[in-house]
């Protein structure tokens, strides 16, 4: 008699990632296609959605000159996921009176996708950079209690950045490594150091960032002025 073997069960997976997204670039969009494939790979996780959640305007660490309004940044991000078919962009943390840490902002995605999903198998998981998960170590920017509850009761997916050593920086955290089985490191092997405040100085500069931002952000960045050259001397 033959046994054959039972198919694994599979669990659906949300991508939320949280940042300012000012404005967003084409690396944000790789890291999703990135952590998904990671995650097929598993051959027991699959990838139904990725949200992009762009901070409030409250933000204490970037409410700047710099920082566009909430607006703005949710259209660029609408913008650039249009040609995707399983991307999209939330609003509700930048419609929100104040500042929501992310802790938050993953349980609200949790009970959203409840509705949708119904009685179906799911997780959500926050997607970041490497830098993100090094700024735990930074004294009083995170709540111990909510770095906890991310890793364990939602887990973490990391995209290694050019100059970023996850892996070594889990080594030496306590408490990562003790959830390191929560931490997915997903390596970039295409070197790409694109981010949002290099293109902010391009722009400042009147330098083309074409090619690093989708085209129709390129385009809106344009038609409302924003990322303007501040004048340096009167």
């Amino acid at each position: 008699m033959r046994f054959m073997a039972s198919p694994r069960t599979m669990t659906n997976v949300v991508l939320l990632s949280c940042g300012s997204f000012n404005p967003i670039t084409n690396m944000h969009l790789r890291m999703f296609e990135l952590a998904r494939d990671a995650l097929h790979r598993t051959g027991i996780l699959s990838v139904t959605k990725g949200i992009i959640s762009p901070v409030n305007d409250d933000y204490k660490k970037l409410t700047t000159k710099t920082l566009v309004s909430g607006y703005h940044r949710v259209q660029m991000a609408k913008l650039a996921t249009r040609t995707s078919d399983w991307v999209q962009i939330s609003d509700w943390e930048v419609k929100q009176d104040l500042w929501t840490e992310t802790l938050n902002v993953l349980k609200h995605t949790k009970e959203e996708v409840e509705s949708e999903m119904k009685n179906e198998d799911f997780t959500v998981k926050l997607l970041c950079g490497g830098d993100l998960l090094e700024s735990f170590a930074v004294p009083g920017l995170w709540n111990e209690q909510h770095m906890t509850s991310i890793i364990c009761d939602y887990g973490l997916v990391v995209i290694t950045r050019h100059g970023s050593d996850p892996e070594r920086f889990i080594y030496e955290s306590d408490l990562l490594t003790r959830y390191k089985n929560n931490i997915l490191i997903v390596k970039e092997w295409i070197s790409n150091d694109i981010s949002s405040t290099k293109v902010r100085r391009a722009l400042k500069r009147n330098e083309s960032i074409k090619y690093v931002v989708p085209d129709p952000v390129i385009d809106y960045i344009k038609q409302n002025g924003l990322y303007k050259a501040q004048e340096l001397c009167k």
